[in-house]
């Protein structure tokens, strides 16, 4: 799978690409079929919400469930990342399956994903892509993710840690700061078919609500 140039120049403008259902419903459906025995697991992976049993975030399933290892290694996934940073060479920093319950799954503040890992992870670097692989329909109604076009474009923008509005820490970005970057790009959320790619930066601002 090779990006053309117009989708190319889309990244480095927006920050962000969206592949409607590129996986097939039999491919979405080995992952979803997976899910359930993973978040039934009493592991310290399975980040569950603030007051309730649901999970929020299950972490490193490519480590110990065999078709999130292969999607992990998937070219679809992987073929994109190495043309966008023209490297053959890639590692996985985080691999996430995260779950909105339905009026469970709680809300994901304004954050970018390298502030975290800057912060928590010391990451060197913002040469970080995050492929995220929608395992449900995601429409306006359940949580979808809400991007700031070319916010990546700032870089490492100043955030705190948010400790206390959910059961994840988050270094997130204060209401002034997003108000005003909303005033200067708009929001965007791609919504799609289970099976449908998103490819965005690690300094792109995003954020969800909560799956009603």
């Amino acid at each position: 799978m090779r990006l053309t140039q117009t989708q190319l120049d889309a990244f480095a403008r927006e920050g962000y690409l969206f592949f409607p259902g590129l996986f097939k419903p039999d491919e979405v459906k080995t992952l979803t079929d997976e899910v359930p025995a993973i978040y039934a697991r009493r592991e310290a992976f399975n980040v569950r919400e603030k007051g309730s049993d649901a999970v929020r975030t299950n972490f490193a399933a490519h480590l110990y469930s065999e078709p999130f290892a292969r999607l992990a290694r998937h070219p679809r996934m992987i073929l994109p990342v190495q043309q966008l940073f023209d490297e053959e060479s890639l590692y996985m920093h985080q691999f996430k399956v995260n779950g909105k319950m339905a009026f469970e799954g709680d809300v994901w503040q304004w954050h970018q994903d390298y502030g975290t890992w800057k912060n928590d992870d010391w990451m060197p670097t913002e040469r970080a892509m995050n492929v995220a692989i929608f395992l449900d329909d995601v429409n306006e109604f359940n949580g979808p993710l809400m991007f700031i076009p070319r916010s990546h474009r700032l870089g490492r923008l100043e955030a705190g840690h948010d400790v206390t509005t959910t059961s994840y820490p988050l270094w997130t970005i204060d209401n002034d700061t997003i108000k005003r970057l909303v005033d200067e790009g708009g929001i965007v959320a791609p919504k799609g078919p289970a099976g449908s790619m998103l490819l965005f930066h690690g300094n792109l601002v995003h954020a969800s609500g909560s799956n009603m």
